[in-house]
């Protein structure tokens, strides 16, 4: 049981899990990425830790680079995306790869899939870690999903509820 801020919570996916599960996705990027070197790009700030993690487990070398959009506070989606951190410009022709903490509603994931779009990458893959199938209100295909998780607030293993809680090793959801 941990507390942050004004809320509790329990553990909810323990980091042996989540070793597994990153485990698992590294073996199935490498086997669909065999011959290519993807431009890597984790979200920040969320997928830092599950990254890091992920691309230790490929059997490639890449390059990474970082992005930044962002539609939540607290513990909810305002469904406005905010750009921080934009794709790189020169994504022409390249094979890229979306690492992502979690896809609820989608609408951060579309924004920036057409983002993407309007640089003209020889493809797109979307890697998340948690997947929320009842929040979805989108139509695009996640290529790689960790675990699928009902509508809950989750943090811990990098995500956050108002900037805390991201160093915890273990997923946790709020105990009420």
């Amino acid at each position: 049981m941990v507390q942050v801020h004004d809320k509790k919570f329990k553990v909810y996916i323990p980091k042996e899990e989540l070793r597994e599960i990153v485990s698992r996705l590294g073996k199935e990027i490498s086997a669909d990425m065999k011959g290519k070197q993807p431009l890597i790009c984790p979200v920040l700030t969320g997928s830092f830790v599950f990254a890091a993690d992920l691309v230790r487990e490929f059997d490639f070398d890449a390059p990474v680079s970082f992005i930044k959009y962002t539609s939540y506070s607290g513990t909810q989606s305002t469904g406005t995306v905010k750009v921080g951190l934009p794709f790189p410009t020169d994504c022409t022709g390249k094979d890229v790869l979306i690492i992502e903490d979690i896809v609820d509603t989608g609408i951060s994931m579309e924004f920036m899939l057409n983002e993407l779009r309007k640089l003209n990458p020889a493809s797109i893959k979307v890697c998340t870690l948690l997947f929320k199938p009842s929040s979805f209100q989108k139509d695009f295909k996640v290529d790689y999903i960790g675990k699928a998780i009902p509508n809950d607030f989750v943090l811990g293993y990098g995500l956050d509820y108002d900037d805390y809680g991201r160093l915890l090793p273990d997923l946790y959801v709020i105990d009420e």
